[in-house]
């Protein structure tokens, strides 16, 4: 599946809508995000069962406030409605690769358990 621009108006649902979204905060005279473009296209032709998001820093400033980015390129995973992965800089095909079988192969069930966990105890 070819990637797709998230906009803060269409981010929400597409993270409430889908198992498994990676996203790409990136600009145009981003040196690093135009080398890690291509990498990013080819892995998401590779994985029709995950929506590849790119959210373009420049035109989608309020979201990219919204998740504090300082640093671009910077990749973000969500996997049943939850970050569970963020770092700045492009990664090797290789790398995503295998981030991607980790996300993929969480015990979800055990992160929302943790999770409401954190949540008892902070209240």
């Amino acid at each position: 599946m070819p990637t797709r621009d998230l906009t803060n108006d269409d981010f929400q649902q597409v993270v409430d809508d889908n198992d498994i979204v990676l996203v790409d905060f990136w600009a145009g005279w981003c040196g690093p995000c135009k080398m890690f473009a291509p990498t990013y296209e080819a892995v998401s032709e590779e994985h029709p069962d995950v929506v590849f998001g790119k959210v373009d820093t420049e035109a989608q400033q309020e979201l990219a406030a919204a998740f504090q980015i300082r640093s671009i390129p910077t990749l973000m995973a969500f996997r049943d409605n939850v970050m569970i992965f963020s770092q700045a800089g492009a990664l090797p095909q290789s790398a995503l690769e295998d981030l991607l079988g980790q996300i993929k192969a969480l015990d979800m069930e055990d992160v929302h358990r943790q999770i409401a966990e954190q949540q008892q105890q902070a209240n």
